[in-house]
């Protein structure tokens, strides 16, 4: 049996009418007629009881539809399954993050997307501005929301997804946790510190180099980590830039967190090795747009 005799034959044995049959399948029903009447002369038995009224099964297209059906299906899910890996969907999504807001939304995103693509499976993990595109290189993530800018010739990407205020983190007992806010000018008059070995255009995007005045802003780079950016904060040995996730996710007694004029927010897009943009990649940005649409 050919895949659409058999597709005929089972829609046919279930819908148990001729014209129901042909809607659903989208052929006429001389074509069902056509198709049933082949089958019965190959193989010389009658597979189903006709009259005015009604159709039904005669045991031999019974027993044959029970036979017939527990392939067909497997074959159709295979059918599912060889499209799905064609489109991108199948197989394993490896996305990274770089703050716990964009985490927090990437996680949200890869619910959906696995209840969209159950085949399909999300894993995620965290990545640090210290080596800031070296799980992407090395093709251990195939996405990645982080900061932006990226200037990567190697690398694509998307606009921003995600936009955060610029805080100064200082230590609860510096000056400037008094403040209701602090200016570009103010970050020369101590230490900044930033991440060791992230790119040196992100770095001047995130903290500039200098004052709109003229002063040079001291970055001192000695941070693989939030926690240890935490602690020497809180130590008094150093300012840091932020977003203003960190008042959520990093409260803390012993820092405090001071509004910046005069500098955007923190901007977060998506970004993927160069040719990487696959189908999956493109249903979980818009999955993970929608989310922070919300």
């Amino acid at each position: 049996m050919e895949r659409r005799d058999i597709e005929i034959f089972l829609t046919l044995a279930e819908e148990l009418h001729f014209g129901r049959t042909a809607e659903r399948l989208g052929v006429s029903g001389a074509r069902v007629s056509q198709t049933i009447k082949q089958l019965e002369r190959r193989f010389g038995v009658a597979l189903f009881q006709r009259t005015s009224r009604q159709v039904a099964l005669t045991p031999v297209g019974g027993q044959l539809r029970e036979d017939v059906q527990a392939g067909y299906q497997r074959i159709q899910e295979g059918i599912a399954k060889a499209v799905a890996a064609g489109r991108g969907f199948a197989g394993t999504l490896r996305v990274g993050f770089s703050s716990p807001l964009v985490g927090e939304a990437i996680m949200a995103a890869a619910q959906k997307f696995r209840t969209r693509h159950p085949d399909c499976e999300v894993r995620i993990r965290e990545v640090h501005l210290s080596d800031a595109f070296g799980a992407l290189r090395s093709d251990e993530l195939d996405l990645q929301i982080t900061e932006l800018p990226v200037q990567e010739p190697d690398l694509a990407g998307g606009p921003a997804v995600l936009r955060d205020p610029r805080l100064l983190a200082v230590s609860a007992k510096h000056p400037f946790a008094r403040r209701d806010h602090v200016t570009v000018e103010d970050l020369a008059r101590d230490v900044v510190l930033v991440p060791a070995d992230a790119p040196a255009y992100l770095l001047d995007a995130i903290i500039p180099a200098m004052t709109p005045g003229g002063q040079a802003i001291r970055r001192e780079t000695v941070l693989t980590s939030r926690q240890e950016l935490l602690t020497l904060v809180s130590g008094g040995a150093g300012m840091a830039v932020v977003g203003s996730q960190a008042t959520r996710y990093h409260a803390r007694p012993d820092i405090a967190y001071v509004p910046i004029a005069g500098l955007p927010p923190l901007e977060y897009g998506p970004v993927w090795p160069v040719g990487g943009q696959t189908s999956r990649v493109r249903s979980f940005l818009a999955l993970l747009q929608a989310e922070l649409d919300r």
